[in-house]
């Protein structure tokens, strides 16, 4: 659908929180200048466009409303590439830290690392021996693994700089 802006036809910013008086004014200088009963004849079509614009923004809902489809108007709902241009031999960048995590797991405390491992599937198995079929089971073998990879950030070396 292709409808006019009605803050363009009275010659109004595209603002919500005009006034009443404002957009009063506004519609009042182009009926005067446009009006079908003037001795030029005046300006039929601006004159209408310039009354259908004034009764969508004569109060503040319906400036608001007004407003509220010029942006949906405006923003672009057309699908995006799969892959932005440029990147077609890269790595989606959400796979790039685990394709880094071996170098960072060799430059940084490697043997810290597998005893944090070790101590948290030890600590993984004992807990369902001791209370095989409960409910607090795998509740805290989840925390256990959500413990080694919190605390196992601290034994990688940092990220290559972006």
């Amino acid at each position: 659908m292709n409808r006019r802006n009605p803050f363009d036809v009275l010659g109004l910013p595209t603002d919500p929180a005009l006034t009443d008086e404002q957009i009063r004014a506004a519609w009042r200088q182009i009926a005067a200048a446009t009006h079908p009963d003037r001795p030029d004849g005046g300006d039929l079509a601006r004159y209408t466009q310039a009354g259908a614009a004034f009764a969508e923004l004569r109060t503040p809902w319906g400036r608001s409303e007004a407003w509220a489809d010029i942006i949906e108007h405006l923003q672009d709902t057309t699908p995006l590439p799969p892959v932005p241009p440029g990147w077609e031999g890269r790595p989606p960048p959400s796979i790039r830290p685990l394709l880094l995590l071996p170098e960072r797991i060799r430059h940084g405390r490697p043997l810290r690392l597998v005893l944090r491992a070790a101590a948290a599937v030890l600590l993984s198995f004992a807990v369902l021996a001791l209370i095989p079929g409960q409910p607090a089971g795998p509740a805290l073998v989840v925390g256990l693994i959500t413990w080694f990879i919190l605390t196992g950030r601290s034994d990688l070396a940092p990220p290559p700089c972006r």
